[in-house]
């Protein structure tokens, strides 16, 4: 079996806690690593707290270096690091490496954006006893941030918290899911290898009540975390006065409007629906049909999710395998089998073995049924038909206490405009599932889906305070 030392105060050292990761597809142990105690996490906080100023202190070019070296560093490792996010995941294998790929550019993305930091000039001369005087705005590092992250993107949505933090001259506490803990401490190994400051970046797996000292410590300035809407919104409550944001996933929609082209986007919506078993927070989980398309539309997806080829996430043809955990996929059966019995109709899959979960697309589904009301988070979807225009389409997708992003198919500039205004979400996909995301734009969402934005340069926003000089 493969070890692992967790990476404290930029030391990599073992606890007292030996903590297994199994291969998620064959249930085998694939490697040990360890869980941070509360006495390891004091221990890096105090790295932390002797590692900010000279985190402060670090050059646009000395940021710029070390991101770029982690980003180079992933690219030559990138066929590892894939396998070892596979297995631990249960990620098939070519949406591993496409993920690896994600944290490269994101990393990347982080290093240009280092080298401009905002900064700002303004006139003070707008009233009689401002003239003569003028305003600079320079922004700081606001201090050490804690960043935890979930199972489903172990590598990519870590690295969103990890690399705007070393861009803007914050030390960064991460606690990567317990279940999939490696990749992290992968990245870590070539984190070590920069000349940041020891302190700059510690990887914790750590226990829940063991990383929920994140949330409370005042010593730590922000807070940004990734996961569910229950714990999300708890931990807010529970952070005392330091910044918060919030990722929380959501139920994504999809409009298509009459007129669209079903065979040209049939793959795409397939793969926004099922791509990592829908374990993704902008999983395509409920399509909204135009009644002229309906029937078709329900036919193809089913034509097309019965090609899904199920399998060992490491081969190369495979397209879906199993989920995270048995425990996970006995939920998701649940929640079809309560929607089933409520009246809504099967038209593919439904079935479970062990934490493999069948693709399966509903309809008939109706409020109050979770399938449609809350974030599966497994591969299940919802087609459901709207007739009359857009306006229809728009209050179906906005009937929900969601709102993360949305996807519309559509030649009519008229509706996709009074999509993009009209749309509750914070992100408005055209011609595509709201399954697509690009590292460098902002990506978060409004209602219960979540609070600030993600994306590096406004991750980079999040992390500096503002302060003035008049003269």
């Amino acid at each position: 079996m493969k070890h692992y030392k967790i990476y404290c105060g930029g030391e990599f050292i073992t606890s007292p806690t030996e903590h297994v990761i199994k291969n998620k597809y064959s249930k085998k142990p694939f490697a040990t690593t360890y869980l941070a105690d509360r006495h390891l996490l004091d221990r890096a906080i105090k790295a932390a707290q002797k590692a900010r100023p000279l985190c402060r202190e670090l050059s646009s070019q000395q940021k710029y270096l070390a991101l770029k070296f982690i980003s180079e560093e992933l690219e030559k490792n990138k066929k590892h690091l894939a396998e070892v996010l596979s297995i631990e995941s249960a990620k098939p294998l070519v949406y591993a490496i496409g993920e690896i790929d994600r944290s490269i550019q994101t990393f990347l993305i982080a290093a240009e954006e280092s080298k401009r930091l905002p900064k700002e000039y303004m006139s003070l001369d707008w009233t009689a006893n401002g003239k003569g005087k003028e305003g600079i705005v320079d922004y700081f590092p606001v201090g050490i941030v804690a960043g935890i992250s979930p199972f489903n993107f172990p590598l990519n949505l870590a690295v969103h918290k990890i690399a705007p933090a070393i861009a803007s001259g914050c030390p960064i506490l991460l606690k990567p899911a317990s279940s999939t803990p490696l990749s992290t401490l992968e990245l870590a190994k070539i984190i070590s290898r920069t000349d940041l400051p020891k302190g700059a970046v510690s990887i914790l797996p750590m226990d829940r009540k063991t990383g929920n000292l994140l949330v409370t410590d005042d010593r730590i300035h922000l807070l940004s975390f990734t996961g569910s809407p229950e714990i999300g919104w708890e931990l807010k409550k529970q952070s005392g006065k330091k910044k918060v944001v919030l990722e929380l996933g959501g139920n994504a929609g999809v409009i298509i409007s009459k007129n669209t082209d079903l065979k040209k986007i049939i793959d795409t919506c397939v793969m926004g629906a099922f791509s990592y078993s829908g374990q993704i927070c902008i999983h395509a989980q409920r399509f909204f049909v135009h009644e002229t398309a309906f029937e078709e539309f329900v036919k193809l997806m089913k034509s097309e999710t019965n090609k899904l080829l199920y399998g060992d996430p490491l081969k190369k043809e495979t397209k879906i395998s199993v989920m995270i955990d048995e425990e996970n996929a006995e939920r998701v059966e649940r929640w079809v089998m309560e929607a089933l019995r409520d009246g809504a109709k099967l038209i593919c899959g439904g079935k479970r073995k062990g934490s493999f979960y069948e693709p399966t697309i509903l309809t008939g589904t109706k409020s109050g049924m979770k399938v449609s009301d809350e974030e599966v988070f497994g591969p299940v979807i919802c087609i459901e038909k709207y007739k009359g225009d857009i306006k229809e389409a728009v209050k179906k997708i906005n009937d929900t206490k969601f709102g993360l992003q949305c996807g519309i198919f559509t030649d009519s500039v008229e509706e996709l405009n009074y999509t993009f205004r009209n749309c509750d979400v914070g992100g408005v996909i055209h011609n595509n599932v709201p399954t697509l995301r690009f590292d460098q734009m902002p990506y978060g969402g409004v209602k219960e889906s979540g609070l600030g934005r993600e994306g590096v340069a406004y991750a980079i926003k999040d992390m500096l305070e503002a302060k003035i000089l008049v003269k």
